[in-house]
């Protein structure tokens, strides 16, 4: 049964079609919001738009794309003219031992976790509620320094530092402005980002 704690309230998330943004798009969903997600694979998108049920809507975008991004927060507009909600969850990294860095991998990482939520943020402000709520999404090895992972590490210690910026840039707006750090979830993403077995999942999430 679908609560109502958030009825008539408009959602996104980015990067819902998998994972941590598929399970906080569909409990949105069962607490009452329509919910829009965003993705570059238009297929996986469609399949967790199907679980998820008729309060959601896919629109396949990339969040490094500000052209993109832009174009997510026209849709939205036109179909529901306001969001309440957003969680800037795309994103993602694989560790890289530190003599191995390049710069590529640098820029990547930067750009699908660091790029990506300002553009995300920037395109959707002028549809954004006064007193609306804009969820960040960082991880705790922006504090524990674990082995291989400095780069995403630092990507993700950039976005809690959003957090705290954008709370004072968006006070004359009461728009809150919070940073969420998940521990180990083991998402499909170990495996396909990662390249890890199952085997090797279970040991490093046993492990960490």
């Amino acid at each position: 049964m679908k609560s109502e704690l958030l009825k008539g309230k408009v959602a996104l998330v980015t990067g819902g079609s998998t994972g941590i943004g598929f399970g906080t798009a569909k409990r949105l969903a069962e607490e009452g919001a329509f919910v829009y997600i965003t993705g570059r694979r238009k297929e996986v998108l469609e399949q967790a738009v199907s679980k998820i049920g008729e309060s959601a809507r896919a629109i396949q975008a990339d969040a490094t794309s500000k052209e993109d991004m832009e174009r997510v927060a026209s849709i939205i507009k036109a179909e529901k003219s306001h969001l309440d909600i957003v969680f800037a969850n795309a994103g993602g990294g694989k560790p890289m031992p530190f003599e191995e860095i390049t710069a590529d991998f640098y820029r990547h990482t930067f750009d699908v976790n660091v790029l990506g939520v300002v553009f995300t943020v920037q395109s959707i402000l002028p549809i954004l509620k006064d007193g609306s709520s804009i969820i960040l999404n960082s991880s705790i090895t922006a504090e524990m320094g674990l082995p291989g992972f400095s780069i995403y590490a630092a990507t993700k210690a950039a976005v809690r530092s959003f957090a705290r910026s954008w709370t004072t840039d968006l006070k004359h707006r009461k728009i809150r402005v919070n940073a969420v750090s998940p521990g180990i979830i083991p998402t499909e993403g170990y495996e396909t980002e990662q390249g890890m077995t199952p085997q090797q999942v279970k040991e490093y999430t046993d492990r960490v």
